[in-house]
């Protein structure tokens, strides 16, 4: 074994020391990269123990089978500039849903993710914000009927004639970069992601020396139904493999002059997208307003027969990038006026997104 160690060793020195200056910074660089995976993977899993053993330890256990439950939506804003995005992943913490689960398992609104009947309305992606994401989930409920109201056995709990204040609830505990605006009561077999009619995005940019009009003239060339595969990046891997998208509007805009400074806003509308489809879009529609392409490029890139290979050209930013409002028919939303506030700098941002109340 000694001997078989040793020659292993050997081995493994002699196929190093042949590895040239690149090959090596590359092979540190993966090593760093798995090392970090591991640490956030084992920081997970020992905070969750840390939360359930807290928790354990100052509350007392619940007999979640004698819990009413009720199905709602959450309207949710935050700031995803310091986040990796917003769904959950394995080798990192810093999701906004990790921290609206967290918060929810902490306030004991959900026994667990894998029970909670859970769906999102959007993915977004790294350092892109949302005024307007939607959740829907079954949460622990204190009352008996109503919209939504799943009711435990004959033995349960839920004679309450007000609900629990979700919204308060939840925000005492997320981060102050995260807020639930509102939540409504929705029917037992209503998805957030299945049941939303549109989602609208805005993307935000100063106005410089582009040319609008010209920018406008390549986004009406959006509407409609496109292959939209050299305006997206493959996600072959999660199966999708279909690339045609309608989209009902594309704009550009001019916000409001102040101090000589103009601020832009491209919005687009849409009931699904495609990965990284909008930021994709915008690089095109920059090239087109600097002028250095015609608004017809965009004609050119849906003709996938004749450029059946995606161009080369960089994306643009993530952070402008905002999910600004998702659809749907017949949802009756509560807000309060409290809890309906995210950070000054997001409200100086834009202060339009906060809701009539």
């Amino acid at each position: 074994m000694d001997e078989a160690g040793g020659n292993f060793k050997k081995k493994k020195t002699a196929d190093v020391s042949q590895l040239s200056k690149e090959d090596l910074l590359e092979r540190i660089r993966q090593l760093e990269f798995h090392v970090n995976q591991l640490k956030n993977v084992i920081a997970k899993k020992d905070g969750h123990n840390k939360t359930a053993a807290k928790t354990s330890g100052k509350q007392r256990p619940l007999d979640w089978s004698k819990q009413n439950k009720r199905h709602v939506a959450l309207k949710i804003a935050y700031l995803g500039w310091d986040y990796k995005g917003f769904v959950v992943q394995e080798d990192t913490n810093m999701t906004i849903e990790n921290a609206i689960f967290d918060a929810l398992l902490r306030a004991r609104l959900i026994e667990s993710r894998e029970t909670s009947n859970y769906h999102r309305c959007g993915r977004t992606d790294k350092g892109v914000s949302a005024f307007c994401q939607v959740i829907s989930i079954d949460l622990r409920s204190v009352v008996s009927t109503g919209v939504g109201v799943i009711v435990a056995d004959a033995n349960g709990q839920g004679d309450s004639k007000s609900e629990l204040d979700y919204v308060a609830i939840i925000n005492r505990i997320l981060p102050s970069e995260i807020r639930v605006l509102a939540w409504a009561p929705v029917n037992v077999d209503f998805s957030a992601r299945f049941d939303c009619k549109s989602r609208t995005y805005k993307y935000f940019f100063p106005r410089g020396d582009l040319n609008i009009d010209a920018m406008n003239e390549a986004a009406s060339k959006l509407v409609g139904a496109h292959d939209f595969r050299n305006l997206c990046k493959m996600d072959v891997g999660n199966g999708v493999t279909e690339f045609i998208r309608r989209i009902d509007s594309a704009e550009v805009s001019v916000e409001a002059d102040q101090d000589g400074y103009s601020t832009c806003v491209f919005t687009i509308v849409s009931k699904a997208y495609l990965w990284h489809q909008i930021r994709c879009i915008m690089a095109i529609l920059f090239t087109v307003g600097k002028g250095l392409e015609a608004p017809q490029i965009l004609d050119e890139m849906f003709d996938v027969e004749r450029y059946p290979c995606k161009p080369q050209y960089t994306m643009a930013c993530e952070l402008p990038l905002n999910l600004y409002d998702c659809s749907y028919d017949d949802v009756q939303w509560t807000y309060d006026k409290g809890e309906a506030v995210l950070p000054s700098h997001l409200l100086s941002m834009n202060p339009s997104y906060l809701p009539t109340v």
